[in-house]
């Protein structure tokens, strides 16, 4: 049944918001103070579906994409940049309220740039002998078949091509394919999950598809099927070989930006351990000017970053070490020698390594995030143990989405 609504605000997610009978109701696609029809989605009693919008705001333009509303990817490429920007700098200041801790939250940097540099595209079976490929719908499995993506990093043009390409040779019938595809300096590099074990002819033909669309490299569940020339990125002053569906910032100029604001936090430290380094965004632009030692429980990205850091002029020395910081995080006695600790959890945050971080004498603690919720956790838990949020600097690289990064800084 239709219902009539007046949007309150826009929420975490990126819906809109309204009360009705001591009810709330979340609707995708709309803006606040629009008066909107709506119903029910299947399956769901506050999440609604838009029919139409009686009221539109003033905020309201047209989407850049013909994919959006259908495609999951993009939440609020309908709202007017501006308004847009207050929202995303205000779901900072919110959670951090809700933590009880107040700091100054710095305006929100757009690290857009080129835009993304990644991506993971799905293809299944339609029943009727097609394949579609393209991304996941809005809260559902359903594959929308995409033609081209706006927000993707002209580096990835032909990633489409080639993934339908695989698609074709792969036919997923059984189970859909994820397709993960990265842009690097040497060309695409393609990792592929749901395919089964490849038989040697498919194998001759992946070949030839590889030598088409110039791929760098193609796996299959992070295990190498074949190589043209190994993938590489540049950071800073190294080169640093990716290791199979490598983990990287979704954009160039957000991998940048998260990298000039933790140097800078870091100030003149010359000792710095980089907690959650990965392969070693941070670390190789750090060695630069301080001694750095690198911890991730990723043994292939410390592989990664050793190799980087061992073919790069004019670092200082670079101590990388495998090992599960959710286990056995850094403790006191190991933090007692650094300047600074830098720490870039993946979204779950990083409670054990904060309560090691809070009882330790470390001067300067740097923390990047890509999740407000578990971000404000985590400082609660060093600002109980004695130390002071300076300032907190939001990071748009996840644009026409609800998720925003930040770089905070704690000193003691």
């Amino acid at each position: 049944m239709a219902e009539t609504l007046v949007i309150d605000h826009v929420g975490q997610r990126g819906d809109g918001v309204a009360r009705k009978d001591d009810a709330t109701r979340y609707v995708p696609y709309a803006l606040p103070g629009e008066t909107v029809e709506a119903e029910a989605a299947p399956g769901q009693r506050e999440r609604m579906r838009l029919l139409s919008v009686l009221n539109a705001s003033p905020d309201r333009i047209t989407p850049f994409c013909v994919h959006f509303g259908r495609c999951g990817g993009c939440a609020v490429q309908h709202w007017q940049a501006d308004a847009y920007r207050d929202w995303k700098h205000r779901l900072v200041v919110e959670a951090l309220a809700r933590a009880d801790i107040g700091a100054e939250v710095a305006e929100l940097i757009d690290a857009h740039g080129a835009g993304r540099r990644r991506v993971t595209l799905h293809a299944r079976g339609d029943g009727d002998g097609g394949f579609p490929v393209g991304f996941a719908a809005a809260n559902s499995h359903a594959v929308v078949a995409i033609d081209a993506c706006p927000i993707l990093d002209p580096a990835l043009d032909g990633a489409l091509d080639a993934a339908r390409a695989l698609v074709a040779l792969l036919k997923p019938v059984a189970k859909p394919l994820d397709i993960q595809i990265t842009a690097t300096d040497n060309g695409l590099d393609i990792d592929v999950r749901g395919s089964g074990p490849l038989p040697p002819p498919t194998i001759a033909a992946l070949s030839r598809l590889a030598e088409q669309f110039s791929l760098a490299r193609l796996t299959r569940h992070g295990e190498l099927v074949l190589m043209r020339k190994p993938p590489v990125v540049t950071m800073g002053a190294a080169t640093v070989p990716l290791p199979p569906g490598s983990f990287l910032q979704a954009t160039t100029a957000g991998e940048e930006t998260l990298a000039r604001l933790v140097t800078e936090h870091c100030g003149k430290a010359k000792r710095i351990v980089d907690l959650f380094c990965g392969v070693g965004p941070f670390a190789l632009r750090l060695a630069a000017k301080a001694r750095v030692a690198a911890f991730d429980s990723d043994a292939r990205a410390i592989e990664a970053l050793r190799k980087a850091a061992a073919s790069a002029h004019g670092l200082k020395p670079i101590a990388a070490e495998a090992r599960d910081l959710f286990r056995r995080p850094l403790v006191a006695q190991e933090l007692r020698d650094f300047d600074a600790v830098v720490f870039d959890p993946p979204r779950q945050g990083a409670e054990a390594q904060s309560r090691r971080l809070a009882a330790s004498r470390v001067p300067v603690i740097v923390a990047v995030s890509c999740n407000v919720t578990t971000f404000a956790r985590d400082a609660r838990i060093l600002i109980d143990g004695g130390y002071r949020l300076e300032t907190v600097t939001p990071v748009d690289q996840f644009r026409h989405t609800p998720h925003v990064e930040l770089v905070a800084r704690f000193t003691r």
